[in-house]
């Protein structure tokens, strides 16, 4: 009976622990904003440019794959 005064004891305070964590985050602003993070990846424009920006150095990873070729050889 000992132990289940214990447990009680402990998921209440754990409880607090979460509560008070989350009303600290929430004067700080951490959940105001819910739409941007799920409207971010649609607007996301720097793959197109690494991507762009990769083509062009192509010809040098064929260059530098074929070095390790011909030392294979």
């Amino acid at each position: 009976m000992d132990i289940l005064y214990l447990m009680i004891l402990c998921s209440v305070s754990l409880a607090v622990v979460f509560l008070v964590v989350f009303i600290v985050f929430a004067r700080k602003g951490q959940f105001e904003d819910d739409e941007s993070p799920a409207v971010r990846i649609l607007f996301d424009s720097d793959e197109i440019k690494e991507k762009e920006d990769t083509g062009n150095n192509s010809d040098k990873k064929k260059g530098d794959n074929n070095k390790f070729e011909e030392k294979s050889e």
